[in-house]
């Protein structure tokens, strides 16, 4: 970077020598290095572009650049992502949110509201639907492959009168969470385990998880930033991707009753597969598919009316 330039030129510089190391936006991840480092955002922003660049960020701004310019997420390097209009902690033990998993918590959070319109399980309710004499309790959503936080932190701040749980089998990416329920006011229940095993028990009406989906012989040819920096942990879902539905399938009778409502995230081409999993469970009697904005199937949902 030149000794002497205005932060517009700092930007310029940035994005091209981003460009040039064939990182994908490089102008977006210039602006977001150039906020974090000048404590910066919005139009306060825009209205320093003219200013001079601080001497004293220079060897900070230098030093994201060039981690950006390897291919390591910006997400990492400013250490969070927005998600469904909160900033969320990342870091490289947990997948970054993505966009289209907002598309989840919504359909989640409208489906939720039309099965149970109090927010609550009861009375009379079990989680499967079935009258009995028990009383009226929390609506209980349980996220699996918790990660940041981000589905079940958002579901816990958009519908507080729900009780919300959420399993990761890394125990960092559940220190993750944690800051990040913190961090946002809200109370979620995190356990360690694999798939369902750590709510063995627990009386569940709704399951939402965004598993590991990629075929573990496609995982070579993924976007150097998500094959060479984030956890493979969160991204092999066995040889055909879908071994962590099928097993989540397996694993319901570990609860007392299946969930009335089941939200997955897929990857592309896998929502037929994945449709005729809930459907030969037997469980929902409406199978839901839900594309992302470039009307790609990304999500199936299961709802028993």
């Amino acid at each position: 970077m030149s000794e002497v330039q205005s932060i517009r030129e700092a930007f310029a510089e940035a994005s091209s020598f981003l460009s040039a190391c064939g990182v994908s936006e490089p102008q977006r991840s210039a602006q977001l290095l150039l906020e974090q480092v000048l404590g910066l955002s919005g139009a306060a922003y825009y209205m320093a572009l003219a200013d001079p660049f601080p001497a004293e960020a220079r060897a900070v701004w230098e030093a994201g650049v060039t981690r950006r310019g390897t291919g390591e997420p910006v997400q990492y390097i400013i250490g969070e992502q927005e998600f469904y209009g909160r900033a969320f902690e990342v870091t490289p033990d947990v997948l970054i949110p993505r966009p289209e998993t907002e598309l989840l918590v919504e359909a989640v959070l409208r489906y939720g509201a039309e099965l149970w319109p109090g927010g609550v399980a009861g009375p009379g309710e079990t989680a499967g639907g079935a009258g009995d004499a028990r009383a009226a309790r929390p609506l209980t959503a349980v996220d699996i492959g918790a990660g940041s936080g981000a589905i079940s932190v958002t579901l816990a701040a958009e519908a507080p009168a729900w009780r919300v749980c959420a399993g990761d089998i890394s125990p960092a990416a559940l220190a993750v969470a944690a800051r990040n329920a913190l961090r946002h006011g809200t109370a979620v229940d995190l356990r360690l385990g694999d798939l369902l095993e750590p709510f063995a028990g627990l009386e569940t009406d709704i399951l939402v998880s965004n598993p590991p989906y990629i075929p573990g012989g496609d995982i070579a040819g993924l976007q150097r930033e998500v094959r060479d920096h984030e956890p493979r942990t969160a991204l092999d879902g066995g040889a055909d991707g879908l071994d962590p539905y099928r097993r989540m399938m397996e694993q319901l009778p570990l609860l007392p009753a299946p969930p009335r409502l089941v939200g997955f995230e897929l990857g592309q081409g896998q929502a037929e597969q994945v449709a005729a999993l809930l459907e030969a469970a037997g469980h929902w009697n409406e199978i839901v598919t839900i594309r992302d904005l470039a009307g790609i199937p990304r999500h199936v949902l299961g709802l028993a009316r």
